[in-house]
């Protein structure tokens, strides 16, 4: 059931991750989801690839708060989280 919950998480996060730039969703949500994510990084203490996939998410959500991350990035970011999701389900 957690696995399922982190996995809601991974799609969110994903969705939020490839549309952030687009300013309609508001920054105190874009903060949350971040921090969750960093936090669910932390869960797998940085020994698998997914974990480092959470951290790079965390992160790259931090830093389009400031507009200083290109659409590729982004883009690039969601799909690996959204295919985190994915598998989460299965």
């Amino acid at each position: 059931m957690l696995v399922k919950i982190l996995g809601l998480l991974d799609f969110v996060s994903s969705f939020i991750l490839i549309f952030a730039l687009y300013k309609f969703i508001p920054t105190s949500v874009i903060l949350t989801i971040g921090v969750l994510v960093l936090l669910k990084s932390t869960l797998g203490l940085f020994q698998d690839f997914a974990s480092w996939i959470d951290f790079f998410a965390g992160a790259i959500l931090f830093l389009t708060l400031s507009n200083s991350v290109p659409w590729v990035v982004c883009f690039i970011a969601g799909l690996l989280v959204l295919q985190k999701g994915v598998f989460s389900f299965v």
